[in-house]
């Protein structure tokens, strides 16, 4: 029993590891992959890939502020998300007012910008003095997801 259980375990180690990628090398990464993300972000540096599924995933910095970005490509070299962080001051004032009038009590923190199939989401950590949620927005204001962290 002891036995099976600890096998389980490293089974569960291992499939963990696969499914959260594996760094790999710029060269390792297809060409028309390569090519359009160098087409879309010419100026991004500390470039690392990784593999994550079928998809390719690119984490870099832009810009003098070093803003960080994680990019998902597909094999064919089309970009599928695209998660960036952002300043509050770039929030939507629709998501803006959402937290004045539900959230006022809260400082607002970690920004990002989710783009995924067109959509926009913004994600962002909402503190107090007490407790610490994680909340999701639509770019209307609209709550779509809260969870204390």
């Amino acid at each position: 029993m002891e036995k099976s259980m600890l096998i389980g375990f490293f089974a569960l180690l291992i499939n963990a590891g696969v499914s959260l990628g594996q760094d790999i090398q710029p060269s390792q990464v297809p060409s028309v992959v390569v090519n359009s993300f160098n087409k879309a972000f010419p100026k991004a540096s500390d470039v690392e890939w990784e593999m994550q599924g079928d998809l390719y995933k690119v984490e870099f910095e832009t810009g003098l502020l070093s803003v960080d970005h994680d990019v998902w490509y597909d094999k064919g070299g089309k970009l599928i998300e695209h998660k960036e962080e952002v300043s509050k001051k770039d929030l939507p004032s629709t998501v803006l007012a959402t937290i004045k009038k539900d959230f006022s009590k809260y400082r607002i923190e970690d920004v990002k910008k989710i783009t995924k199939a067109q959509q926009v989401v913004y994600t962002l950590e909402l503190k107090s003095a007490a407790e610490e949620l994680k909340v999701a927005f639509d770019t209307n204001g609209k709550v779509l997801s809260s969870a204390l962290d």
